[in-house]
């Protein structure tokens, strides 16, 4: 409805009571014109460069945040678990990344070391074994939830810790090497944050993680990392001017 108010369309008459309740709201005036400061947002929403979600899983569920960036506005949104309400927020460019950083909870290492060099293998089947008897309340020592799955003892170790897991993916549509089939451009990272154990990033499966494309037998590799590290992966994320250009039309 708003996105037809932005495009001056004609509102069609199914939809009176829809445009009842919006001026009800306020948020558009006696004339059905939309409200100056609800602008930038709908027309960033219609009309988005590149939207960045972030999914984070922890004891109280999944929540989605994210921000969207219009060319010349940049909201951030944020949700709490179970809710079907976003608050959006300006944001300005130079803060998307601090913005991004905040939705995950990034924070300085507990470790005043963190070992980069320190790789778990395994497959997925082990892993959501593993993550499996934890959610079923059964706190036994990494050894014997180790031997009774079959998993890594460092991986049962790891996962005792586990806060929270989240991914950021960032789509936006461009050139680069990250350009799918369907013409759109992914980023994504997948993230372990295990407290005392520090943070994790899941290198295997790589992503961006398509569906359909994981199973049991796929293989699981987790490499320890920093705070410092992960702020430059996001950082990294965000396309730069050259990969938001839009492709140019091949030659007939």
């Amino acid at each position: 409805m708003l996105g037809l108010l932005v495009e001056e369309e004609r509102i069609p008459a199914e939809l009176s009571s829809q445009l009842a309740e919006l001026r009800e709201a306020g948020l558009i005036d006696a004339e059905d014109k939309i409200v100056a400061d609800l602008y930038p947002l709908v027309s960033t929403l219609m009309a988005p460069r590149v939207i960045a979600r972030v999914e984070v899983t922890g004891p109280q569920g999944v929540s989605n945040n994210g921000a969207v960036i219009g060319d010349e506005f940049i909201f951030s949104h944020e949700t709490w678990p179970g809710s079907t309400e976003s608050e959006y927020v300006p944001t300005e460019p130079e803060s998307l990344v601090w913005s991004l950083a905040r939705m995950v909870d990034l924070h300085r290492d507990f470790a005043d070391e963190v070992d980069g060099n320190e790789v778990i293998t395994s497959t997925m089947g082990l892993f959501d074994q593993v993550v499996a008897r934890m959610e079923a309340g059964e706190f036994e020592e990494p050894q014997a939830v180790a031997e009774a799955t079959g998993a890594p003892v460092r991986l049962a170790e790891v996962l005792a810790q586990l806060n929270c897991m989240w991914r950021i993916t960032v789509v936006w549509q461009g050139t680069g090497e990250e350009r799918s089939p369907g013409g759109l451009s992914v980023s994504a990272l997948s993230v372990w944050d295990c407290g005392l154990e520090g943070y994790w990033l899941r290198e295997l499966p790589a992503e961006p993680v398509r569906e359909g494309q994981v199973e049991a037998s796929s293989d699981l590799r987790v490499r320890r990392t920093s705070a410092k590290e992960l702020w430059r992966l996001i950082t990294e994320l965000l396309p730069d001017g050259a990969r938001l250009a839009a492709p140019r039309p091949r030659a007939s």
